[in-house]
């Protein structure tokens, strides 16, 4: 099946933790959209749901702890749109699971602008400060994050 979101290195921010992550949440929205396409029952949507609100938060604070470590000067503004896109991933996933809404192309069009600029504008931003101050780009082992994540999701 066609894929509604592809990772590309375009996505990328050059560390790979990062970089890693956000192809889990693009997992997660492809996800959502093969289970409109197949017709999928509201509980597995809603499980998939579930797993991209929480995921998001764990992303986020992976995310806000690096800037905190590396003192990143627009930390308060990066942490304040975090805030607003969880909370409108929040906002949907009640509005589905409450049948005031149901998964549509326009939410996933929503999702898949909401990632794809917050990556190609946001993370770009302090993808360089980082790097400059010593975070490695690359792992040579899988981070635990992703680990964890697989462990509690298989």
């Amino acid at each position: 099946m066609k894929k509604f979101i592809d990772w590309t290195e375009e996505l990328s921010v050059g560390i790979q933790e990062i970089d890693e992550q956000h192809k889990i949440l693009i997992d997660l929205i492809n996800r959502l959209y093969e289970s409109i396409v197949k017709q999928t029952d509201n509980q597995e949507v809603n499980e998939i749901l579930t797993e991209l609100v929480q995921y998001t938060i764990v992303h986020f604070a992976v995310e806000e702890s690096l800037m905190r470590i590396f003192d990143y000067p627009d930390y308060e503004g990066h942490k304040k749109i975090h805030q607003e896109l969880q909370q409108q991933v929040i906002d949907l996933h009640k509005k589905v699971k409450e049948n005031q809404a149901s998964v549509s192309m326009d939410l996933l069009k929503f999702l898949k602008n909401w990632l794809s600029q917050h990556i190609f504008v946001e993370d770009q931003k302090y993808s360089p400060f980082f790097l400059e101050r010593g975070l490695k780009g690359s792992w040579s082992e899988r981070s635990w994050v992703g680990k964890i994540w697989t462990f509690v999701h298989k």
